[in-house]
């Protein structure tokens, strides 16, 4: 059963390369909304922003009410970024799909989204059917700690540490046959009971 949610979600992720920019910077915005904060409080702001238009429409100042108001923690400072991000709303895809390495695509992300890190970079990569780098979030990584892969889970984390981590997990999914966005939903699954986006 697992194994066909999994399947289901990966597909779902692979029709979103498909589509445009627009759809795009939504997935950036659920991203810039999970920092901190959970995947399910995410989807539910976002489900209410396919109402409004909120990402590319509001003020900074409206775009804080309507987080404040759908309850995420750091309404203000997710504000910000995604206001911030509005200049590569018209191109996004574009962009991300110019480069021909993940990573590459995973560091401009970094260096260019205020409030992307390797992780919420990771997630918007696989969200948009790339499957070839990890999101190494807190279940990932007690996953890997239980297993015996790491001596323990990080408080945080440099570049240099994820990409460590990351290599580890690349390994795995190379002797279980799948992709690291497989790995990550079934390891998910395994800690939550759940496969989210």
């Amino acid at each position: 059963m697992v194994t066909s949610v999994v399947s289901q979600r990966i597909s779902e992720f692979e029709e979103t390369r498909k589509k445009g920019d627009a759809y795009w910077f939504r997935e950036l915005c659920f991203c810039l909304l999970t920092a901190n904060f959970t995947a399910q409080g995410a989807i539910n702001i976002c489900q209410k922003e396919k109402e409004t238009g909120a990402f590319t429409a509001c003020s900074f100042e409206e775009l804080c009410g309507f987080l404040k108001k759908h309850k995420h923690r750091f309404p203000n400072a997710r504000a910000k970024y995604i206001c911030e991000a509005r200049r590569f709303c018209a191109d996004i895809k574009g962009i991300v799909t110019g480069f021909h390495d993940e990573r590459e695509a995973r560091l401009w992300l970094v260096k260019n989204i205020k409030g992307l890190g390797c992780k919420e970079a990771s997630h918007f990569l696989r969200n948009v059917g790339y499957k070839n780098v990890a999101i190494l979030d807190r279940h990932i990584l007690r996953v890997l700690h239980e297993s015996g892969f790491i001596a323990e889970v990080p408080d945080t984390m440099n570049k240099k540490c994820y990409l460590e981590i990351e290599n580890i997990m690349q390994g795995i999914a190379h002797d279980t046959g799948l992709s690291l966005a497989e790995l990550d939903l079934f390891m998910w699954y395994m800690k939550t009971g759940r496969v989210l986006k």
